[in-house]
């Protein structure tokens, strides 16, 4: 999964957000990282609801302007545990093999 994918999943685990929220978000999670444009969410948001990952779950309108509220579905939640806990095991085995790195410098016997 594509970090920005797994961002979007992250930025909903919370609960239900519309979509400037969660451009913000996924900034936020990131430490500005990550900078999606509306038409890279929506086409996110998209091919999530086609995979059953993320649901509409409202809208309402502000302003003028409709705001469309997406949720986590079972499935979402499923699947961005399954990657949070990828993730881990990557990150432990990068900083298993950081610490056995052997230092410039540094004999081996």
């Amino acid at each position: 999964m594509r970090e920005p994918t797994f961002l979007v999943l992250a930025a909903l685990a919370d609960g239900a957000k519309h979509g400037y929220a969660l451009i913000r978000e996924v900034e936020a999670i990131s430490d500005g990282r990550v900078t999606l444009r509306a038409g890279t969410l929506y086409a996110a948001l998209g091919r999530l609801a086609d995979q059953k990952l993320v649901r509409p779950s409202g809208e309402e309108v502000v302003d003028g302007r409709l705001r469309r509220y997406y949720d986590l579905t079972d499935a979402g939640v499923e699947m961005l545990a399954t990657q949070t806990a990828r993730l881990r095991r990557n990150a432990a085995e990068a900083d298993r093999r950081l610490r056995a790195r052997t230092r410039p410098g540094t004999a081996t016997a």
